[in-house]
This record gives structure tokens, C-alpha cells and sequence, in this order.
């Protein structure tokens, strides 16, 4: 069978559109919405337009980051899915978060508390595991999610990360990825393998890639530039990772076109290492 799956970081939930001018103060702290005659502005609670874009995709698994965590059920309902989220950072007193997010998702922005979340179609989770890689509050909290899943019956692990972000802190996030993939690497115990999300790390930038496929077998980087990544092991890959277009992503409303996150999605395409072709390739 085809494993399809899906990274996105969700922003926190809040759209981002192409034209920086819409971004305005007025809004951020008025909540009125913005317009420039083709692309909106909101600033209000976006859990049913992201449910629906999620839903709508194609994919077995998707690794999401920056998730709120109030989303947890509303997005695996959304999707049919099976779901294992993961508290990552700024997450105290997370009920008093959660109510001023529904009223003022640009204003109180990250601080609301973010997510690594996972879901998974048509697949049953038979191991949730967590591992702490920075224990924060300063630089913030990261964790690594791992999910253990059976789909028609191949046996797949996979690792959800959202790594140290910016330029000073690449050294920091190299770490992070390298001591994830081997505790990742370690949990499978022999099965398929999917590692990715919002590393922070741009191939370009850095050789911690190769290292992951000369030491631990995981393949399969993006672009050159880009931040969200699916590295596999005992995998073989259909459809190179790529980002999806701003379409994707897009929506139609309050007259005008909605993009949500700062993000693309990416998605890539795996079947079981050794498996035969799918019919006409």
C-alpha cells in the first residue's frame, strides 16, 4: 500500500496572508478584518477552517506543530482519524489560554499554548510515547512525539518534531534532531520509520542530513530551503517530499481569499521497503 503523509505547522492556528500590509495593529487589537481586494485578514477563531483543509487532504498520517491543543478532538473527528497529541510550550493555566485565544487569536499569538499533534487514517495507535529534547521554559520546550501505528498491516513509528527555531539557535536544533532521530530510531525496534515536522533546519545551512542518512539510514530531505521535512527509514519513497501550493491552504471568505498559516503543508509519499510497484509504474 501507499503511505501519504502530511507536515504542517498551523501557526497557532492563525492566518497569514501574502500582503503584509494587512497585518495592522487595528486589527490585531480590534479584530477588524482586513481586506486588499483579493486577500482577508481575520482575526478570529479559525478551529472549523483548518479542520476543514485538514480534512480535505490526502494522507494516512499527518504531523502537525503549533497545534492548539484545545483542536485535539475537533481536528480527529474533522479527519476520521486517530489521534496523539503532545504539550510542547507555554501551556500553564492553558483553560484561561484557550478562552482569550477564541476571543483574541492574533493578540495573545504562541501564547496560548502550543502542540505537536498526529493523526493517522485508518490505522490503529498502539504506542504513544514522549521524550523531552529541551526542557525550556527559556528557550521554550521541545518534545518529540513518537507514534507507534498499525495500517493494513504494515507497522509504522512515527516522530513528531517541532525543533529550536532561528539562526543562533541551528546548533541547538541540530542537536535536537540527532538525539530525536536515534531515541526515534531506538522506540521502532525494527519497524518503518517517518520523522519530521518543523525542523528548523534548512538543508542549505547544514550538514545534520546527511549525518541522519549515513548514521541512522533516514532519507529523503526537502528543498534546499526549506524547514518542514519527512525523513524515512525502511521506507521507500513514491513522491519526494514537496510543499503544496498556496491554494491548498486557501479559503474562500468574508469576500475575499483566507490563507492560513505561515506554512505550507508538506507531503511526501512511501510504500514498505521491498514491496512490489503499484500496478502500472
Amino acid at each position: 500500500m501507499i503511505i501519504r503523509a502530511l507536515t504542517w505547522n498551523l501557526f497557532h492556528g492563525r492566518d497569514f496572508p501574502p500582503n503584509p500590509a494587512l497585518l495592522t495593529c487595528r486589527s490585531r487589537l480590534l479584530r477588524i478584518t482586513e481586506s486588499d481586494g483579493t486577500y482577508v485578514q481575520v482575526n478570529r477563531d479559525l478551529e472549523r477552517e483548518f479542520a476543514a483543509v485538514i480534512g480535505a487532504g490526502d494522507w494516512n498520517v499527518a504531523l502537525l506543530q503549533e497545534c492548539p491543543p484545545r483542536w485535539w478532538g475537533s481536528l480527529a473527528r474533522a479527519c476520521d482519524a486517530a489521534a496523539h497529541g503532545t504539550l510542547t510550550s507555554r501551556n500553564s493555566l492553558g483553560h484561561l489560554r484557550s478562552r482569550f485565544a477564541r476571543l483574541n487569536p492574533d493578540l495573545i499569538a504562541s501564547n496560548e499554548g502550543g502542540s505537536n499533534l498526529t493523526l493517522a487514517r485508518g490505522a490503529e495507535i498502539v504506542e504513544q510515547r514522549e521524550r523531552v529534547l529541551r526542557p525550556g521554559p527559556l528557550p521554550e520546550r521541545r518534545m518529540m512525539s513518537f507514534t507507534r501505528m498499525r495500517i493494513d498491516g504494515l507497522e509504522l513509528a512515527v516522530a513528531n518534531l517541532h525543533l529550536s527555531a532561528g539562526a543562533p539557535r541551528r546548533a541547538q536544533a541540530e542537536a535536537e534532531l540527532l538525539s530525536a532521530a536515534r531515541t526515534a530510531v531506538e522506540w521502532a525496534a525494527g519497524a518503518a520509520l517517518l520523522v519530521g515536522g518543523d525542523l528548523n533546519l534548512r538543508p542549505r545551512d547544514t550538514d545534520v542530513y546527511e549525518r541522519l542518512e549515513r548514521e541512522l539510514g533516514l532519507r529523503g530531505r526537502g528543498d534546499e530551503g526549506s524547514l518542514d521535512h519527512l525523513l524515512a527509514r525502511d521506507l521507500e519513497r513514491v513522491a519526494p517530499a514537496a510543499s503544496l501550493p498556496p491554494s491548498a491552504r486557501e479559503l474562500r471568505v468574508d469576500g475575499g481569499t483566507l490563507r492560513l498559516s505561515d506554512h505550507a503543508p508538506v507531503a511526501a509519499a512511501f510504500r514498505s521497503a521491498g514491496a512490489p510497484p503499484p500496478r502500472g509504474e
